[in-house]
């Protein structure tokens, strides 16, 4: 029975858990790219993201997360551009409910030597095929409308 009480109580949870997440933008040659990284799960594309840290605001916890993800550094707004409903896979298995509230940060320069190097993939892409590749529906649209 305690089982039981226990799931209806994360059923019942009447808000997601909060994540944070950095769209980095740069000029490319032929105009704006978005930066997008594989998750270590699914092998999706995705932004860089996190939980939110003790201390650091949203947008400076969407910074970190950047730089550990993908050695991106640069410019970062201080205000969300969105809140976008996501999905965070644990590693249990189980997919928890997230709401993603996301950052931009632009004039993106990438590291060579960053704490994930070894473990992700990631990619300066056009934003248009950023967008066609995101794993989350809002999230293409949402690249799709910032560089629109």
């Amino acid at each position: 029975m305690a089982l039981i009480d226990a799931i209806r109580g994360l059923l019942a949870r009447p808000s997601a858990a909060l994540q944070v997440a950095m769209l980095c933008t740069r000029q490319g040659p032929d105009g704006p790219e978005v930066l997008l990284v594989k998750s270590l799960d699914s092998g999706r594309w995705i932004l860089p993201k996190g939980w939110p840290m003790p201390g650091r605001s949203l947008a400076e916890a969407a910074a970190q997360e950047a730089w550990e993800e993908a050695g991106a550094r640069g410019r970062v707004a201080p205000d969300e551009i969105a809140r976008i409903p996501a999905n965070k896979r644990l590693k249990s298995g189980l997919d928890v409910p997230c709401e993603l509230v996301v950052f931009r940060m632009d004039d993106v320069t990438l590291a060579d030597d960053y704490p994930e190097a070894a473990k992700r993939k990631r990619r300066m892409l056009p934003a248009d095929k950023a967008a066609a590749r995101a794993d989350i529906e809002e999230l293409g649209e949402l690249i799709r409308n910032v560089f629109s």
